[in-house]
């Protein structure tokens, strides 16, 4: 008797040492991502057109002497590194939790028409209504991100969407949309000027002011998308399921909107239309992590500004003295990814 119970008080240790080798592996995945983005952040300052030695970069950042390498250090490659971190994180998690709120692989903010709606309206903004700054179209771009996020929504099937509709639906608003921008720049020679870069998605002349005008936007959806985690987790398992474990679904898929509205609107309002980085690092975490959005969730926030910090020095390094816009690299790396995913065979099942 002695022996069968003590056999039966370990059979759930030995249950639950995998589950905690589990969360370990997971933790330390975690630390060891923040450190690869911690050296992106840093090759970003002294990687570019013209090298900066390590040894100017502190300099740089706390002893700034309006000179030479301390210029452009903090006046340009710091916050060009600090809205890629930014906008990063933003598309990251709005790819994870929209690929979590549809059930849908392929979702993701440029993808599902997102980007495109936010781009149509700062366009429209910036030739019709005159505004020239990002206070002055930030709210343009997420009202262009709302609309068309509900419009490919329902054009999907609403409730009964399935991800190829879905995806259908958003690859023919974003057709239109950008159809639509790019008409009304080549009629209007000063829009085109004005964002040629931004319409391709650029990081370049970032600054301060741009910093702090996206980041409570930017950190409002980070909260948002935090919340829903737990929710989005249970509704993975489908909405009945959801339900019994006492998730609200109406309000998680509104907060779980919200949430993507802010952060893929502030993201593109401040850098332009970035495809790609919300459709690849959520759904390559997820061999990480497993299906458990509460760990896709932050090794997607880490990860994607790893992605798009290294597209960015890609694009300074290969076309040294100019660059190639940071927009362009993620296409280039994302396109046969995207093809990849639709032509495996589970995916093509959907």
């Amino acid at each position: 008797m002695l022996v069968e119970t003590l056999e039966q008080s370990a059979e759930p240790q030995a249950a639950a040492q995998p589950a905690g080798r589990r969360r370990f592996l997971r933790a330390a995945g975690l630390l060891l991502s923040l450190g690869v983005l911690a050296l992106v952040c840093v090759a970003s300052i002294v990687v570019g057109a013209k090298p900066v030695p390590l040894g100017d970069v502190w300099h740089g950042l706390f002893q700034n002497s309006g000179t030479g390498h301390d210029v452009l250090i903090a006046d340009v490659r710091l916050p060009r590194t600090g809205l890629g971190l930014l906008a990063g994180v933003a598309l990251g998690l709005s790819g994870a939790v929209m690929q979590a709120l549809t059930r849908n692989p392929l979702a993701e903010p440029g993808l599902m028409g997102v980007n495109a709606g936010a781009a149509a309206a700062v366009v429209t903004a910036t030739s019709f209504l005159g505004a020239t700054s990002f206070m002055g179209y930030v709210w343009f771009a997420f009202a262009g991100a709302a609309v068309v996020s509900v419009l490919v929504y329902v054009l999907g099937g609403g409730r009964g969407a399935t991800p190829v509709r879905l995806a259908l639906a958003g690859t023919a608003a974003t057709a239109a949309l950008y159809g639509y921008v790019n008409a009304v720049q080549l009629l209007d020679s000063a829009a085109l000027d004005r964002l040629r870069f931004w319409t391709v998605g650029s990081l370049a002349g970032a600054d301060g002011a741009t910093l702090k005008a996206v980041a409570p936007f930017i950190a409002a959806g980070v909260v948002l998308a935090a919340l829903v985690a737990r929710p989005l987790n249970a509704m993975e398992m489908g909405d009945d399921a959801a339900r019994a474990l006492g998730a609200h679904l109406n309000r998680t898929r509104l907060l779980a909107m919200v949430a993507v509205t802010l952060l893929c609107g502030g993201a593109t309002a401040a850098c332009g239309p970035i495809v790609f980085v919300g459709l690849m690092v959520p759904y390559l975490v997820r061999a990480i992590t497993g299906p458990d959005v509460r760990w896709i969730l932050p090794y997607a926030a880490v990860l994607s500004p790893v992605l798009l910090l290294g597209s960015d020095i890609v694009g300074r390094v290969v076309a040294r003295p100019s660059e190639l816009q940071v927009g362009i690299v993620t296409a280039l790396v994302g396109g046969p990814v995207f093809i990849h995913l639709v032509r495996r065979k589970r995916m093509a099942q959907l």
